[in-house]
């Protein structure tokens, strides 16, 4: 490519710079070829540092396990069951496993007909979750049922 003045002005710069003043093409492809690279290392250094930190900030998740002795069925099913699950759907939470005579006793006391394990993303979630499950088990859940509920915190996974 020629060098082109556009006036007396850059005629004149052009002509009395040196030799090793004017770039080559080879020379300008290897400033890119570094500037790419660069951008490539920086990326994936940045990439690599937010991931760690994400990582570090994961909390173990929580856990309830509710022990449920239940006197009145068709009650517990119609007025309480549906208001707890949306709680707990409301508050992130899966359910894991249990259910109406899905508990078995190994030692001590036997399990209430109705034992369920919840799992929440953190304990935070936990006790959102059981302060307003509290009201509905206080106002509806207690006229068909008796509850033991608790929160156990996970540990994390590796």
């Amino acid at each position: 490519m020629a060098f082109r003045a556009n006036n007396a002005a850059d005629f004149d710069r052009a002509a009395c710079a040196p030799a090793s003043a004017h770039a080559t093409r080879e020379e300008i492809a290897m400033k890119s070829n570094y500037k790419i690279a660069a951008a490539v290392i920086a990326s994936f250094v940045l990439g690599v540092g937010a991931a760690s930190i994400l990582h570090a900030q994961s909390k173990a998740p929580g856990y309830v396990v509710a022990e449920i002795d239940v006197k009145d069925q068709d009650g517990y099913m119609k007025d309480f069951l549906p208001k707890a699950q949306a709680n707990i759907k409301e508050f992130g939470g899966k359910y894991i496993g249990g259910g109406l005579n899905k508990a078995v006793g190994f030692v001590g006391a036997p399990p209430p007909n109705r034992v369920v394990l919840l799992q929440f993303p953190d304990m935070d979630r936990v006790k959102a979750f059981e302060d307003k499950e509290q009201r509905n088990v206080t106002e509806v859940g207690s006229k068909y049922a008796s509850f033991r509920v608790f929160g156990v915190e996970g540990v994390e996974q590796k």
